[in-house]
């Protein structure tokens, strides 16, 4: 099985932390998002992932999965142990929709394609390219605050696909110093799973593509 990532990429860091979650080691294959314009837009990883994002994950049998979401529901039909969703389909919902938050609505307008497109296609300057990147992470944040427990991790006792999503983007709001004071239930969530073993793996510093 090789995962092919980017150390900073905020889908690949989730991931990484499913696979960790699940006990799955991957062989890593690097895909640099800035060198020589982004090595996810090349011919050689395109014949791999047709849509040149990160990360994609190859089976051992050749098949490639994409699409952070897709792979992560692959993971728990495939690694049911430890579950990443609670039994009842209410609950299980209810962590979607955070999920879906955070993989849908904050992740995709901070990602690199559109900043790209924000500086260099519209000139934009980097203090509005920073507002536009603090209001999205704040409005979505502002949402994710209300819906979670906040007794611990974001729902129960355990680490689920919430944290799985959630620690990544707290990562992305610290790296563009988006303030999270005004999410304390966050910030309580992201603590404690930042203390599990399997965060600790997946963060971007420990990654051997780090820089």
């Amino acid at each position: 099985m090789k995962l092919y990532g980017y150390w900073r990429s905020t889908s690949s860091y989730r991931l990484r932390i499913a696979l960790a979650l699940k006990g799955v080691v991957p062989e890593q294959v690097p895909v640099h998002l800035v060198r020589n314009g982004g090595e996810q837009r090349g011919e050689a990883y395109r014949r791999i992932n047709p849509q040149g994002r990160v990360p994609s994950l190859a089976l051992d049998d050749g098949r490639v999965l994409i699409q952070s979401p897709a792979i992560i529901e692959y993971l728990e039909e495939v690694y049911p142990d430890p579950p990443l969703l609670p039994a009842d389909p209410v609950a299980r919902a209810r962590v979607r929709g955070v999920a879906a938050i955070i993989g849908c609505d904050i992740h995709p307008l901070h990602n690199v394609g559109p900043l790209d497109h924000l500086r260099r296609d519209l000139g934009r300057p980097e203090e509005e390219v920073g507002a536009w990147i603090e209001r999205w992470i704040a409005e979505g944040f502002a949402a994710v605050e209300a819906l979670i427990d906040g007794e611990g991790y974001c729902f129960g006792s355990g680490p689920g696909l919430a944290d799985v999503y959630l620690v990544p983007q707290v990562y992305a709001a610290r790296r563009f110093a988006v303030p999270l004071e005004p999410f304390p239930k966050i910030r309580r969530a992201a603590a404690l799973a930042e203390a599990h073993p399997a965060f600790q793996a997946a963060h971007p510093s420990r990654q051997p593509d780090a820089e």
